[in-house]
């Protein structure tokens, strides 16, 4: 399937890049109003869905590194796009808040269907939930394979891709 346009795909970044003066429900918000109207109980309940739910008027600087991503992540999902990038989402995190983040990715992979694209350099992080491992040197694809830990795993999000600088080597 072609898309026409880019609001079909949600971004997740390993920076959250929050609108320091705008609260938690005011940068999801903000995808809304880029996409077509702002709806802050929309805003709000996606906010709930990724645990900050009392939260919403907070300031970006007010939460935490774990906290920031999740409103980053509502604000990807916002628009309910067919496809999630996600370039290292946990890579400015604990290990604890790294599971969450992947744990709430994967869920949402499954529960809303749509196709997530992860990048990232943590060989583990890709074993644990990448059905498909797809590795690139200097912007080439040098290897892509299904697998097989994460395809028998109640973790693995079905359509997660993983990306690899250097080949994975």
């Amino acid at each position: 399937m072609l898309f026409r346009s880019a609001e079909h795909v949600g971004f997740v970044f390993q920076q959250f890049h929050l609108i320091p003066y705008l609260s938690a429900a005011e940068n999801v918000m903000l995808a809304q109003y880029f996409h077509s109207m702002s709806d802050e109980q929309e805003a709000r309940q996606m906010l709930a869905r990724v645990g900050l739910g009392e939260r919403a008027t907070h300031l970006p600087g007010q939460l935490s590194g774990g906290e920031q991503q999740r409103v980053a992540i509502a604000r990807a999902l916002i628009n309910q796009p067919s496809i999630l990038l996600a370039d290292e989402p946990t890579g400015n995190l604990d290990s604890k808040n790294g599971e969450i983040i992947m744990g709430m990715i994967a869920e949402f992979n499954q529960s809303l269907g749509m196709t997530v694209v992860l990048v990232t350099h943590e060989r583990a992080l890709a074993e644990r939930y990448a059905r498909r491992m797809i590795y690139m040197a200097d912007g080439n694809i040098v290897k892509s394979e299904p697998n097989p830990a994460a395809l028998s795993s109640s973790t693995a999000a079905p359509s997660v891709v993983q990306s690899f600088p250097g080949g994975g080597q």
